[in-house]
């Protein structure tokens, strides 16, 4: 399989690890902890206003509302004492416009790619996908869309600076938080380092029969995490290698929220309803509040929950969406920090006067139906692997023991139903999505690697484990634990075409952990 190279697979040693996770950051790097907390209020991203009236190109008939979006550089402060920082955005910050849509209500969006020649963040050229390419290049992709695969945003369908691409958006699904971010074969990880994502809600009347917060009550949380120069640059950490910068995961110390450091929000003693995204590139969240004050989750990736789930934290790999609502009728008053784990992220400022609420949070949501393992009609297994050279070359990362170009050997047909089982011998969490479905998690099974690599045999090492109140709703990207086998049971109830699946830890997704697949329509 890896011919011609002096690999090793499988579980890492705590040296490969440290070895691995190495980054040659520059001594001068800002410490951001020396900066003050909560001096910048949170800013909410502007709603996408549309541009107009615009028909398809295969029905000149039908006029849909029609929105432009150009990627383009901008500068932003991200911190009241640092200087502005540059980024690319499709707005005129970061992350880019809220786009707001209806289900079943069709529009189209123009991705306009009006950003310089060259990048500022630093290429591997040796990626598939980079190598002998341009410089700049990006292609979007809505996450968590139902969406026919010319519209996509298909890896290798990029374009370069000057162009433009018109995608459309049937929007036949459920209410839910959805986002969009580049998807440029080899250099996705940079261009949304950049600041090339933003958040995408769809809603509908079965959400809106339920008086859930809404307007001011209803707040968008996007994190992402980031490196900065003393300057107040982005710094992008690189492998110390010159021909080889790739580094496996980049965790920066700078956690931003809707594009500030250290923000704070004020709110009134009520319910609050918020959509909270993880648009960092490698970064888990652990999200709970200083106080110890209880949340109720709603949502997840695809929709509300069939009822709410109350929790301590929230938990968020790489590209999930957690529905939170957050009561402070009992905090008049009060100053509550949100924390990642040890880390302040943001303040909410309750404030001291009474106020009416008019919102609900009902005992029930929205029915989930939990669906049948007898209805897979195909149950098929994939290894998450993960290589280093004994050479000390960096480590290379494949889904089944496949690269990008090998054949297409997931052909579901449509409207099928099939299991996806994820074996996960690393050390590391893989967040896998699916492009274009959604899908339930069955369960997850800790198993012992080294029985299975040898004699290709289980030995479970416990019981199957049901996913989390919090996580038994319908999905788009799910964790598949180190050392478990996850299961997940997939409707490929979309469109015809070929996709995409992958790991959502942007490192590992162009470094080759990112596979095509292809919905066939019956015959």
């Amino acid at each position: 399989m890896l011919a011609g190279s002096a690999w090793l697979s499988g579980p890492k040693t705590l040296a490969a690890l440290m070895q691995m996770h190495s980054t040659a950051a520059p001594a001068n790097t800002l410490n951001v902890s020396t900066l003050a907390n909560f001096v910048d209020p949170l800013p909410i991203p502007a709603v996408a206003k549309p541009d107009g009236m615009r028909s398809l190109p295969s029905s000149r008939k039908t006029k849909l509302p029609y929105y432009r979006f150009a990627a383009q550089p901008v500068e932003m402060k991200i911190h009241r004492d640092l200087k502005p920082t540059r980024f690319w955005s499709f707005g005129p910050a970061v992350p880019g416009p809220t786009l707001e849509m209806r289900s079943g209500e069709e529009l189209l969006v123009e991705w306009a790619n009006e950003l310089p020649q060259q990048h500022f963040l630093p290429i591997d050229y040796r990626l598939h996908g980079a190598e002998g390419t341009p410089q700049v290049r990006m292609v979007s992709h809505m996450h968590g869309a139902r969406v026919p695969p010319d519209s996509d945003g298909f890896p290798e369908d990029w374009f370069v600076p000057g162009k433009s691409v018109l995608y459309h958006y049937p929007n036949q699904q459920d209410a839910a938080m959805l986002w969009y971010h580049d998807h440029a074969m080899g250099i996705n990880r940079l261009n949304v380092y950049a600041g090339l994502f933003g958040a995408a809600i769809v809603r509908d009347k079965v959400e809106d029969a339920l008086n859930l917060p809404s307007g001011k009550y209803e707040v968008p949380l996007v994190l992402f995490d980031r490196m900065i120069t003393p300057e107040g640059q982005l710094y992008y950490p690189v492998s110390g290698k010159e021909r080889a910068p790739w580094v496996p995961e980049v965790f920066g110390d700078a956690i931003l929220v809707n594009g500030k450091l250290f923000p704070y929000l004020e709110v009134e003693p009520r319910k609050y309803r918020f959509r909270v995204l993880n648009g960092s590139n490698a970064r888990f969240y652990h999200l709970a509040l200083q106080n110890g004050l209880g949340l109720q989750q709603i949502g997840t990736d695809q929709g509300l929950l069939p009822a709410p789930a109350a929790i301590k934290k929230i938990r968020l790999a790489p590209g999930e969406r957690a529905d939170v609502v957050i009561d402070f009728s009992d905090s008049r008053g009060e100053q509550i920090v949100l924390k990642d784990d040890a880390v302040a992220v943001m303040q909410f400022r309750v404030s001291a006067n009474k106020v009416s609420d008019s919102s609900s949070l009902p005992a029930q949501l929205r029915p989930v139906p939990r669906i049948p393992e007898s209805e897979a009609v195909k149950t098929r297994l994939f290894t998450l692997d993960e290589y280093r050279s004994l050479k000390g070359d960096p480590v290379l990362l494949l889904l089944d023991g496949k690269y990008w170009h090998d054949p297409i050997s997931e052909t579901p047909a449509l409207n099928s139903t099939e299991i996806w089982t994820f074996v996960n011998p690393t050390d590391d969490t893989h967040p896998i999505h699916l492009h274009a479905v959604r899908f339930q998690v069955l369960d997850r099974q800790h198993y012992e690697p080294w029985t299975y690599q040898t004699k290709k045999e289980f030995r479970f090492l416990g019981p199957r484990v049901p996913p989390e109140p919090y996580e038994a709703g319908w999905k788009d990207t799910a964790r598949a634990d180190s050392k478990m086998v996850t299961r997940i049971i997939v409707p490929f109830n979309a469109y015809p075409g070929k996709y995409v699946w992958h790991c959502h830890i942007l490192e590992h997704e162009d470094n080759e952990m990112m596979r095509p697949y292809e919905i066939v329509a019956g015959t």
